[in-house]
């Protein structure tokens, strides 16, 4: 590394030397490029400088100049910089680690940040690739139940095991390594990105792809380091980028630093983050093949996967099949598919409700509150991205631009459903705002706008107005406007459950 101190234009002159006119300076006077060739004392006469035209100067084909640049370009393989990447795809997975998530977990509550965990660490033993994975850790590495890696993967350290860890008495204690895998760096979330970039673009660098695992409190990533993740991109890196503990009443008793409900947004500012917010482990499961088959199979994409999971212990089913339409498995990937149909009692209004993360789980109570006390059917739709829903759609549109008739595929998901569409998330509205225009049906969305605090879930929950109850009273407004309901049903209902908006 050679570092550099100068002056502001230096070499170029009294006129420009430390006055930092380089940039609003766009020609120079044929006296100053006098004054220049002095400073750097060029061979050219003073005949050379007349009118207005100014030479080119050569310091001859044997300068030691010259030959320095030819041996350069002779070592670099030419004169233009190029990217030779000599690295293999990687062998697949087998199914085994994906299926355990894709056959749900019964009736044990299971939160989305370690059914995501369970499945690197089942993927970590697969012969071949496993050894390729790196765990990176900025901090809380016990929080998201990656202790059991500590003693079997080792946390690297050139240098090893220096110390006895305090808790060195226990089954899963803290073991450094020199052939550790596990990267525990403590709170630098800039190291860790750097950490990242060098395995997710080892690929390039090296001809040995890797497949790096950042996990990290959803809050501390693209907020913090966001301009890394630029870098990132820039640098053609591949991974997977996992905010955990994400959303913004998920994690609530610590207060503004882990209240998250805007990462998606910063996200989708980033044209190589691929963007999800799973509902269920089934969708992790079906979302990380796909980005291992991406990044590292045949034809492998210059992008990254960014999940945001969840530390809230919830009921994990097994993934649904779809006997006609588009299969549970392609609506994952594209962002969106029908999670729970309405059970019709009779004649009834209707309405659609989306929900992504955490969020799922209080549009089916909705859903069976809407039912049960209001007369009303809903259907239960899971959106895994509303980023690649957006990006998909304007994909559609700039192709009817060229002539070419494709809609978008919200649109036809969504086609010929009955009723309004609410849109419901632990992230800001404008989240799920980000499909509204390519929905044909009545479009409304509820969110976590503004700070986060510390409170229970359910007392934030309420204060946000995206709990159950408060899906009930945004969807009978909705049908109320259409006049499928009685406006009086709206009062009924924010009396009933004591709402207040």
């Amino acid at each position: 590394m050679v570092l550099t101190q100068t002056v502001k234009g230096h070499t170029l002159g009294s006129d420009f030397e430390s006055r930092n006119a380089n940039h609003q300076m766009k020609k120079l006077t044929m006296a100053q490029f006098r004054r220049m060739r002095d400073t750097l004392e060029l061979p050219i006469p003073d005949s050379a400088l007349s009118g207005d035209l100014v030479p080119y100067w050569h310091p001859g084909e044997n300068s030691d100049e010259v030959r320095y640049l030819r041996e350069r370009r002779a070592a670099l393989a030419g004169p233009v910089p190029v990217r030779r990447v000599v690295a293999k795809p990687l062998q697949e997975p087998p199914s085994g680690p994906f299926e355990a998530l894709r056959k749900g977990f019964g009736g044990q509550e299971v939160a989305t940040t370690m059914a995501l965990v369970r499945l690197v660490k089942d993927l970590m033993r697969v012969e071949g690739t496993g050894r390729r994975w790196v765990p990176i850790i900025p901090d809380e590495a016990r929080t998201f139940g990656m202790e059991s890696l500590f003693p079997t993967a080792g946390i690297y350290s050139p240098k090893g095991q220096t110390y006895e860890p305090v808790d060195g008495d226990q089954l899963l204690h803290y073991r450094e390594a020199r052939d550790g895998q596990l990267i525990d760096e403590g709170i630098t979330e800039a190291g860790s990105m750097a950490e990242f970039t060098a395995a997710a673009t080892s690929y390039a660098t090296h001809g040995e792809p890797m497949i790096p695992f950042y996990i990290f409190y959803a809050m501390f990533g693209f907020q913090r380091t966001g301009d890394q993740f630029w870098a990132l991109a820039d640098q053609m890196g591949r991974g997977f980028v996992i905010g955990a503990t994400a959303g913004r009443t998920t994690m609530t008793g610590e207060g503004l630093q882990h209240a998250d409900g805007h990462s998606h947004l910063l996200a989708s500012t980033n044209p190589a983050a691929v963007s999800y917010d799973p509902a269920f482990a089934y969708e992790i499961a079906v979302i990380v093949r796909e980005g291992l088959r991406r990044m590292y199979g045949d034809r492998p994409e210059d992008v990254f996967y960014y999940l945001t999971v969840y530390n809230e212990p919830k009921r994990q089913p097994a993934m649904p099949t779809t006997p006609t339409g588009p299969s549970v498995e392609e609506g994952i990937l594209r962002g969106i598919y029908r999670f729970r149909q309405a059970e019709v009692r009779g004649a009834g209004p209707r309405i659609q409700l989306l929900a992504s993360g955490t969020a799922i789980h209080w549009a089916v109570d909705a859903q069976e509150l809407l039912l049960s006390q209001w007369g009303v059917h809903a259907d239960v739709w899971s959106v895994t991205s509303w980023t690649e829903l957006r990006r998909d759609a304007l994909c559609a549109d700039r192709a009817r631009l060229r002539g070419e008739e494709r809609i978008p595929y919200v649109t036809a998901a969504l086609s010929g459903v009955q009723g309004p569409v609410l849109a419901v998330s632990d992230w800001m509205r404008q989240v799920p705002d980000q499909i509204s225009q390519w929905v044909e049906q009545d479009y409304s969305s509820l969110g976590t706008d503004g700070f986060g605090l510390s409170d229970t879930r359910d007392a934030v929950r309420r204060y946000f107005h995206v709990d159950a109850e408060s899906i009930v009273v945004a969807a009978l407004d909705r049908l109320a406007r259409a006049g499928a309901v009685d406006p009086e049903t709206v009062v009924r209902a924010r009396d009933r459950y004591d709402w207040q908006g």
